[in-house]
C-alpha cells in the first residue's frame, strides 16, 4: 500500500463529502480589458485564453484558480499565487476556507472534472459562455488536507515530467524539420548551368477557383479544396481530397500546382502543393491554379524552399490576412533542370520526405500519447467515493 492510498484508508474509509463551490470559495470576475495590456507590463494579466498576457497595474493580490467565461470552457484553467490583472470576463475562484482546500489540488481537480460537469448542464454540444451560478454550483469533494497535498506532490512531479519531456520531443521535430529544410535547399541549389525561369515561363495557364462555403461541403460529391486545407492538410503533394461538394464550378486534375493566395501570415502565403491524383477535383475561392508540362512534384518541392517563401512574401504587409495573386505569383522564380534531373531530385526528395514525415507524424503521436496518459492518471488521482447522504 502506497502513501496515497493509505491516507485515503485512514482519513475517509466511508466517502468524501462534496459541497457546491460557492460554500468555500469567492467567485468573481475581473474589471480588466484587452486595451489595459502592455507587453513589458510588471503583472500577469490573464485574458479568456491559453495566453498569459501583461499588464502595469493588478487588480488582485491573492492565490486563486482563473478560468475563461467565453471560448475554451473546461480546457482553460491558470492557477496564480501573487498580483494580477484579470479580463472583466474571466471568472477568479478563491477559496475562502483556506484550511479546507489546497488551491493547487482545486486547481488539478477543476482541470480533471469542470468540463463534465458544464457539459451534463449543456443542451447543445458545445458551450460558447458560462456564468457565475454554473461555476458556484460545481460540486466539490473535501477530501483531507493531507490527501490534497499528497495529490498535488505527485501530479506537480509528473506534470514536470510529462513537460520535459515534450519539450525534448519538440525539440527533436523541430531540429529534423531544419534538416530536411537544409537538405531540400541544398538539393535545389544550381550553378550557371541551370536556368531560373519565371512561373509565367512554364505555366501554360492560371487561374482561380471559385467560392466554396463552409456549408456546402458534403459527405459526397465531387472532391474539392478549400484554401485553407493547403495550410492545414496537405503538405508537398496530396493525391486524394479529404473534402467533397456539388456547387463546385472551377476544376484541377492530375499535376495541377494549388497556390493558397490568402493567409495569415507574411511567412506562409502562397502555400503550394502538387495534385498528384487522378479524379477531377473543385478548387475553391483563394486557390489559384496553375497547369504546367513539367514534374509536378518537383515544382512544388522548388516552390517550397526558403527562396521561393522569400519570393512569395516579398512586398506583403503584415496584417490579419495576406493576399497574393496572380501576378505575384508568376513572377516568382525557381531553377528548371531537364526533366531526367526533375525525376532524379524528386525521388531522393520523396525518400527523404517519407522519412522526415514518419518522424514528423511519431514525435506528435508521442507527445499526445504522454499528454492522455497523464490525464488518466491525473482523473484517476482525483475520483473520489462519495460519502452516503446523510453520514457525516
Amino acid at each position: 500500500m502506497n502513501r496515497l492510498e493509505q491516507l485515503i484508508t485512514e482519513l475517509y474509509p466511508d466517502g468524501v463529502e462534496y459541497v457546491p463551490l460557492k460554500k468555500i470559495a469567492e467567485v468573481g470576475t475581473g474589471s480588466s480589458d484587452r486595451k489595459n495590456a502592455a507587453d513589458d507590463g510588471n503583472y500577469p494579466f490573464y485574458v479568456r485564453s491559453k495566453n498569459i498576457l501583461r499588464s502595469n497595474r493588478y487588480l488582485f493580490d491573492e492565490e486563486a484558480i482563473i478560468i475563461p467565461g467565453e471560448g475554451g470552457i473546461g480546457d482553460i484553467f491558470h492557477y496564480v499565487n501573487g498580483k494580477y490583472d484579470l479580463h472583466q470576463r474571466a471568472y477568479r475562484i478563491r477559496f475562502i476556507k483556506n484550511k479546507e482546500v489546497n488551491t493547487k489540488f482545486a486547481y488539478y481537480y477543476l482541470s480533471a472534472s469542470f468540463k463534465k460537469f458544464i457539459m451534463m448542464k449543456a443542451v447543445n454540444a458545445t458551450v460558447a459562455s458560462i456564468r457565475k451560478p454554473m461555476i458556484e454550483n460545481f460540486p466539490f469533494p473535501l477530501s483531507p488536507l493531507p490527501v490534497q497535498r499528497e495529490i498535488v506532490r505527485i501530479l506537480d512531479n509528473f506534470t514536470e515530467l510529462t513537460a520535459e519531456l515534450t519539450a525534448e520531443l519538440t525539440a527533436e521535430l523541430t531540429a529534423r524539420r531544419k534538416q530536411y529544410n537544409y537538405y531540400r535547399d541544398l538539393l535545389l541549389s544550381f550553378g550557371d548551368d541551370v536556368p531560373m525561369v519565371k512561373l509565367s515561363e512554364i505555366a501554360t495557364d492560371m487561374y482561380r477557383g471559385s467560392g466554396i462555403k463552409r456549408n456546402e461541403i458534403t459527405d459526397d460529391g465531387t472532391p474539392c479544396v478549400r484554401y485553407g486545407e493547403i495550410y492545414t492538410t496537405y503538405n508537398i503533394w496530396f493525391d486524394t481530397c479529404v473534402s467533397h461538394t456539388h456547387k463546385g464550378t472551377k476544376t484541377f486534375e492530375h499535376g495541377d500546382i494549388l497556390f493558397a493566395i490568402t493567409g495569415e501570415t507574411v511567412e506562409e502565403i502562397a502555400k503550394s502543393c502538387a495534385y498528384m491524383g487522378h479524379k477531377k477535383c473543385f478548387a475553391g475561392g483563394d486557390i489559384v491554379v496553375m497547369k504546367h508540362k513539367q514534374n509536378p512534384k518537383y515544382i512544388a518541392y522548388a516552390l517550397s524552399t526558403t527562396d521561393a517563401q522569400i519570393q512569395k512574401s516579398k512586398g506583403k504587409v503584415k496584417s490579419k490576412v495576406v493576399h497574393s495573386n496572380i501576378p505575384a505569383l508568376k513572377k516568382i522564380e525557381i531553377p528548371l533542370p531537364t526533366l531526367d534531373e526533375q525525376d532524379r531530385i524528386v525521388s531522393i526528395l520523396d525518400r527523404f520526405d517519407e522519412l522526415t514525415t514518419n518522424i514528423s507524424s511519431g514525435l506528435p503521436a508521442e507527445i499526445e500519447a504522454r499528454q492522455k496518459q497523464y490525464e488518466y492518471y491525473r482523473d484517476k488521482l482525483l475520483t473520489f467515493p462519495a460519502r452516503p447522504a446523510g453520514r457525516r
